[in-house]
């Protein structure tokens, strides 16, 4: 959390930030997804005031052991971020081969049960493979099985299920997919089980021709918010989240204050994390302070802005 001095109209005023800040720790330093540095990463980013949350890909017992203590310490809130594995072929929870699903989610439990008793209660994941229009809504019921079994699962465990919408048409080229569907898989799930929400990640919306107006009419479902770019590549557009400002980041400091409004009217109250990844030669803490200078900045204008 931080506060923010803004002088309106002659009157001085500090302003707190109304949401949880956090960060998308195995993309901020991705050597960590092959179990390098992990002691290191975790150090800096838990040591790090400006961060309340802390999202990060499952860690092994050998490994969780190396870190354990510096979450500990911390008192930061922890995230898993299962988007890594079902991002992956064997990790596919809508494919259409009833083996690979059911195998993926038995893994996925797996991972829940064990980060719960870490004292991690809420995970992130993602649909799998757009397997393309005709084969969609095959597809979506595979999903929606997983889904019913993960929540219901996870909800012994009293944890909470965050449906990331990816890309459809560029890069990751996911079954979810526009916030439209993201919506109808939640409140499908929801008649069954409660602890589920969408997650919707400003990179990804120039992707799938969103911005963050969008928001405005999925205040029901959208439980977390991901902060980033996507990147112009040529004549398409890549999921390679680089820092602001990079040359090919399409977003900019001005959605982020168009974020900032929109969550303000739709009163939502979750988190914003940052996901930024350092391009080469690029060192982890410039991506992540540039993010922090961004939030900062859209902050200001944000509220010189409102208070106008």
């Amino acid at each position: 959390m931080f506060c923010v001095k803004v002088n309106v109209r002659g009157n001085v005023g500090c302003f707190e930030f109304p949401y949880k800040v956090g960060i998308v720790g195995f993309m901020a330093y991705p050597s960590t997804l092959k179990n390098y540095s992990i002691t290191e990463a975790f150090k800096e980013l838990f040591d790090d005031p400006f961060f309340e949350l802390v999202e990060y890909s499952f860690l092994e017992e050998e490994e969780w052991a190396k870190v354990k203590e510096v979450v500990k310490k911390s008192n930061k809130e922890v995230s898993l971020a299962l988007q890594p594995f079902t991002l992956s072929k064997e990790g596919d929870i809508s494919s259409l081969k009833e083996e690979v699903r059911a195998k993926a989610v038995e893994e996925i439990k797996r991972r829940i049960r064990i980060s719960a008793e870490r004292g991690i209660r809420t995970v992130g994941l993602t649909s799998g493979q757009d397997p393309g229009e005709g084969k969609r809504r095959e597809a979506t019921a595979q999903l929606l099985k997983s889904l019913n079994e993960i929540c219901e699962y996870a909800e012994k465990y009293n944890t909470f299920v965050l449906l990331e919408a990816f890309d459809r048409s560029y890069d990751r080229k996911l079954l979810i997919g526009p916030i439209e569907e993201g919506k109808e898989v939640v409140e499908e799930v929801r008649k069954r089980h409660k602890n589920i929400g969408l997650l919707w990640d400003l990179s990804h919306a120039p992707m799938l021709n969103e911005s963050p107006s969008v928001l405005l009419n999925y205040k029901e479902v959208v439980s977390h918010v991901h902060v980033g770019c996507t990147k112009k590549v040529n004549e398409t557009m890549k999921d390679w989240h680089p820092s602001f400002y990079r040359e090919g980041a399409i977003n900019n400091v001005d959605n982020v204050v168009e974020l900032l409004e929109v969550l303000n009217k739709i009163n939502y109250r979750g988190a914003l994390s940052f996901e930024v990844k350092p391009e080469e030669g690029q060192h982890p803490q410039e991506a992540i302070n540039v993010s922090k200078g961004v939030l900062v900045t859209a902050f200001l204008k944000y509220l010189e802005k409102s208070t106008k």
